[in-house]
């Protein structure tokens, strides 16, 4: 990164011949990633652009980079309605029993976990919990938007998907602290 303007103006080149108006103002990076900070919110194109920039350049190893993406935040949602027993096996609802549901049900395609799931049973004698996964969110929240209030079936049960608090152990709704 010691010649780093040498690559922002490369960058700027690469982006205008594409007749973007996107500008790359700076770049870091560190042990992980490289980081491209630029004047407006970039397109997907742009970043595409970008990519073939970095992959096409000799001081970094193509074959460690990852995909570009925007930047990204927590998203908070909780999963209702879960059976906290699972039926014909004596097994209860845990965070692996989770990511394998997520992982098999086609409403999670491209969602991800920031943080392992975190199962709580609603009432002591009840056999029913409440899940509250953290998602990975692009800055429009299209992620949360298309989840919220979804609903998908675990065995014969429905689940339905709220927004959460970001607090698990934060009362949801007043029947849900009983």
């Amino acid at each position: 990164m010691n010649e780093s303007s040498i690559y922002v103006s490369n960058l700027n080149r690469a982006l205008k011949s594409i007749k973007s108006d996107i500008i790359v103002d700076f770049i870091c990076s560190d042990a992980a990633r490289i980081i491209v900070v630029t004047n407006k919110v970039t397109i997907s194109s742009d970043l595409q652009s970008i990519k073939h920039y970095v992959k096409d350049t000799n001081c970094i190893n193509s074959n460690k980079v990852n995909s570009p993406r925007f930047l990204q935040s927590k998203s908070y949602l909780k999963i209702i309605s879960l059976l906290y027993l699972q039926k014909n096996t004596a097994i209860s609802l845990n965070s692996n029993v989770i990511k394998s549901i997520i992982k098999v049900n086609h409403i999670f395609n491209n969602i991800i976990l920031a943080l392992k799931p975190h199962v709580i049973k609603v009432f002591l004698k009840s056999d029913i919990a409440i899940v509250w996964i953290d998602i990975w969110n692009v800055q429009s929240r299209s992620n949360t938007k298309m989840l919220i209030n979804r609903c998908f079936n675990v065995g014969n049960y429905i689940a339905t998907i709220w927004r959460a608090n970001m607090n698990p152990r934060v009362s949801q709704c007043k029947n849900c602290w009983r």
